[in-house]
């Protein structure tokens, strides 16, 4: 089994506020492409922490990929009260993040930060690799994440940068 951690950018972080906007497409394109990557080189499972913005996104494509490869899918909630405030239209998002192969909540609720870091140790613990749409131009709590991924041994990591999404953009 190979699983592959799949997170990035929030919608807001991005200032992406609607589905519709033209970026969100490019966007797509783009995980397609890398996800298609993953599935031909082996990876059987791909895992969301259910977020909004670039996780959303990639799940649309895997359970669109799912029709042509014989991949599985997670979410692994930090908590079990994510998304119990978001509104209707981002608790239907919520719902496809609940309506995948495998779902866990790592913690009941928040109760101390170290659970973050807990959380984000369990995650590279249980994959091989990670698929991360981030920049560091703009930089977010991701960073840590990714420092720590760094300093792990034969970790894999993908980036998606804005440099990459650019250069797909005017292709």
């Amino acid at each position: 089994m190979t699983a592959i951690l799949i997170t990035g950018y929030r919608s807001f972080e991005i200032g992406i506020f609607d589905h519709k906007d033209p970026r969100v497409s490019i966007i797509k394109q783009a995980i397609r492409k890398d996800l298609i990557g993953y599935l031909e080189n082996g990876v059987d499972w791909f895992i969301f922490t259910g977020n909004l913005g670039f996780e959303q996104w990639a799940l649309e494509v895997a359970n669109e990929l799912k029709e042509e490869y014989p991949l599985q899918i997670a979410t692994i909630f930090l908590f079990e009260t994510h998304g119990d405030r978001w509104n209707e239209k981002n608790q239907k998002v919520l719902s496809q993040f609940r309506a995948v192969d495998f779902v866990k909540y790592y913690f009941p609720n928040y109760e101390q930060p170290t659970q973050f870091s807990q959380y984000y140790q369990f995650l590279l613990e249980k994959t091989e690799g990670a698929y991360v749409f981030y920049d560091t131009e703009n930089e977010t709590n991701l960073k840590y994440f990714l420092k720590k991924a760094k300093d792990m041994p034969h970790y894999q990591l993908l980036l998606l940068t804005f440099d990459r999404l650019n250069d797909m953009s005017q292709s």
